[in-house]
């Protein structure tokens, strides 16, 4: 990828395609509790992996008003009762409007169910994630694929993922020769990579080619990149315009004395024939 319109091409070619949620979006259902006194992240590796993923969903997807990217907050999957509810760390639904912004997610309000879950495992809640949440996910809500990830870079490292089978089955995803992942769903690759300066392993999403998604500091950066790239461009352009003028007009000053001495030439040539002519007439 060379420029940002590269990715921009690549970015609508390789979007998801789905159809529309059929219902509408419902930002609040009176009688549904939105929040809780769990805090959103677990330790600050889970924040900052939920941040960075969350920013590279939401800078991908920006450009499809029918795709909602959802962080820490409640889904509800089953009308009247507010005891069937989850809340992943991050989780995608094509189909469903980007906007308004949703207090929580009532599936049988917005017609649709979440395409795509992301749990970042922590010692209390691991065991669910692992074993619990995958029928829950996939079966009872009818999430399509469901994906764990420890970004504690002192745990082991473990990234898995589940997808519902044609015939409702669930099935494990497995993995490629780098232990990455490839979601049929989002149409994208996710693989896991040490980052030495925030301390966290950071599970990252890839375009089907490889291109990686960047978040919107690698953005700003780039584009910083790109910037001081046309400017150094620029100047090399009016230093070789300056040498170009200045070549042309060393160009022109030297075809000037040489129409200068050709007439001095000339000049010189008229005079003495006119002073051989005055000789020869005595």
């Amino acid at each position: 990828m060379n420029t940002l319109s590269d990715f921009e091409i690549k970015q609508r070619k390789y979007m998801p395609v789905f159809p529309k949620a059929t219902g509408k979006p419902t930002p609040y259902i009176e009688g549904y509790p939105y929040e809780d006194d769990e805090p959103m992240a677990a330790t600050g590796f889970h924040a900052e992996q939920i941040v960075t993923l969350a920013d590279q969903f939401f800078r991908y997807f920006e450009i499809n008003e029918h795709i909602f990217v959802g962080i820490d907050t409640f889904i509800y999957y089953r009308e009247g009762d507010r005891r069937k509810v989850v809340a992943p760390d991050i989780y995608i639904v094509l189909g469903a409007s980007k906007f308004p912004q949703r207090r929580s997610f009532y599936t049988w309000s917005e017609g649709a169910a979440p395409s795509v879950v992301f749990e970042f495992l922590s010692d209390s809640t691991a065991h669910q994630d692992r074993d619990e949440k995958v029928p829950l996910y996939l079966v009872d809500i009818g999430v399509q694929e469901y994906f764990i990830h420890q970004p504690d870079m002192e745990r082991t490292a473990e990234f898995r993922g589940w997808r519902r089978g044609p015939s409702g089955d669930i099935i494990e995803i497995a993995p490629d020769a780098e232990g990455g992942l490839f979601s049929e769903t989002l149409n994208l690759h996710f693989r896991w990579k040490e980052d030495t300066v925030t301390e966290v392993r950071l599970l990252r999403p890839y375009l089907p080619d490889g291109t990686p998604i960047t978040t919107s500091r690698e953005d700003q950066a780039l584009k910083e990149e790109a910037e001081e790239q046309r400017q150094a461009a620029e100047e090399q352009r009016q230093i070789a315009e300056e040498q170009r003028q200045a070549a042309e007009e060393q160009r022109q000053a030297a075809e000037r004395r040489a129409r200068e001495e050709q007439e001095r030439r000339r000049a010189a040539e008229v005079e003495l024939a006119r002073l051989r002519a005055q000789l020869a007439n005595r």
